[in-house]
């Protein structure tokens, strides 16, 4: 018997608190009936906590060791440029409208995405299952597509691919996706497709990408966007109206629902950039709660010198970079050095400084992307790191930082064997279900 086809529903931004708040409350009907009948856990997700790290995470069961996604803005070394995916619109001016619309869009998944690492939609099409996804970012397949727009050129995704209306395999009759984003537009034009796709029966996998909810939550705060809630729960509900109801939906396919990282509220906001003022060959690339900073030829500081530079600054957690064999974390001119050894850790200082979710094996992956700074930066509770353009979310939500409140995701599985602790392991939940071979990276994540 052919496994079910499975629908992977990834909402944003959404905090395990929010929605159980929300279910509580009776905002979220669609999503309190999946709960009746699934599993559902606190998942955590990857370091740095930020949409691009997570969703190429979610999409290769990889961390960034092996994606190579660094950051929302990073160096581009061997090209000797920043790569912004769009932090604030001032940050996608000083970086160049047309060069982040293309790497956002393009060059993400055709030049920046790790050649080792291989796309759930890349394993189960090379095993003639028929992949699909909505709005998804991280969404390299075997397919051509061809964009609405000319100069984007051709992509590689999944067998149906659509793509806030730059990429549509099949006309859909889906409205305008950005007409309305503050009034939840985006997800409504992926509640039609969606729709469309579960009438016919379109998929084997498809991945279901809600990305307003983290809008409004960045805007207003991680613990008043239940109208934003409320809109993702519809958008989950047009997929079991398509289907007939809720039973039939369950008959039909196999659920996944998570989100990608949490949001916390921000009350102060720092320029790291001005730390190093005065530092030569130092670059910082800044967003949200988590920064880089980059060490270029010339640089009259090694990464340890770096690091000691923040230690008064308030708006730091944490530092973090390579000595030798070891990671360092830095907190204020303490120490902890980590190290995977044969029975776990090795640990030597103060481990108190890396007491966060999952946090010695975030860090140490999140340093061994190549394309990461010599240090990375997470942010204090309650601060953000102004961007590019000086962007920040001032009053509204963030996320980024190692602290718990930006690392905790609700999981939940309806109609598919296995367990997840982290974003990680959804991948390989999923091929296990289609009996496909596990390709990804495999570092013993018990360390």
């Amino acid at each position: 018997m052919s496994p079910k086809p499975v629908i992977l529903v990834v909402i944003d931004g959404l905090t395990p608190s929010m929605l159980e708040s929300a279910v509580e409350a009776g905002r979220a009907p669609v999503l309190a009936r999946l709960l009746q009948h699934g599993t559902y856990c606190r998942a955590t997700s990857v370091f740095p906590s930020l949409t691009p790290v997570c969703l190429s995470s979610i999409a290769t069961g990889a961390h960034g060791d092996v994606h190579e996604i660094p950051h929302l803005v990073w160096y581009h070394r061997r090209e000797r440029r920043l790569v912004e995916y769009g932090s604030s619109f001032g940050a996608v001016r000083a970086a160049g409208i047309g060069q982040t619309l293309r790497d956002t869009l393009v060059n993400m998944n055709g030049r920046h995405l790790g050649e080792r690492a291989v796309t759930v939609f890349e394993a189960l099409g090379d095993a003639g299952f028929r992949t699909a996804a909505v709005n998804f970012t991280a969404y390299r397949g075997r397919t051509a597509h061809r964009s609405l727009l000319p100069f984007l050129g051709d992509v590689r995704g999944p067998d149906s691919f659509f793509f806030y209306n730059l990429f549509q395999s099949e006309r859909t009759g889906a409205p305008l996706s950005f007409r309305n984003r503050a009034a939840g537009s985006i997800d409504a034009y992926a509640a039609a497709v969606g729709r469309w796709l579960v009438t016919r029966d379109g998929f084997d996998f498809l991945v279901y990408y809600l990305s307003d909810y983290d809008y409004a939550s960045h805007e207003h705060g991680p613990d008043t966007a239940f109208e934003a809630l409320t809109r993702c729960d519809d958008a989950v509900g047009a997929l079991v109206d398509a289907a007939g109801g809720l039973d039939e939906l369950l008959d039909r396919y196999a659920l996944v629902v998570l989100s990608d990282h949490g949001q916390t509220s921000v009350r102060d906001v720092a320029s790291l950039a001005r730390c190093y003022a005065g530092v030569a060959g130092a670059l910082v690339t800044a967003s949200n709660r988590a920064a880089q900073v980059y060490a270029q030829p010339g640089c009259v500081l090694d990464p340890r010198q770096l690091a000691a530079v923040l230690d008064q600054e308030p708006s730091v957690d944490v530092a973090l970079f390579r000595e030798g064999g070891d990671a360092i974390a830095r907190r204020q001119g303490e120490e902890l050095r980590f190290a995977p050894g044969s029975a776990g850790w090795r640990l030597s200082g103060d481990a108190g400084i890396m007491d966060h979710p999952d946090g010695l094996m975030r860090a140490w992956r999140a340093l061994a992307n190549p394309n990461a700074g010599e240090v990375l930066v997470s942010a204090t509770a309650g601060w953000e790191f102004a961007d590019l353009g000086g962007g920040h979310h001032l009053g509204g939500g963030s996320h980024g930082s190692l602290l718990r409140g930006d690392s905790e995701v609700p999981l939940l599985t309806v109609g598919i064997d296995g367990t997840a602790r982290s974003i990680v392991d959804v991948a390989s939940l999923v091929l296990a279900h289609f009996a496909v071979e596990q390709p990804f990276d495999a570092l013993d994540r018990a360390a």
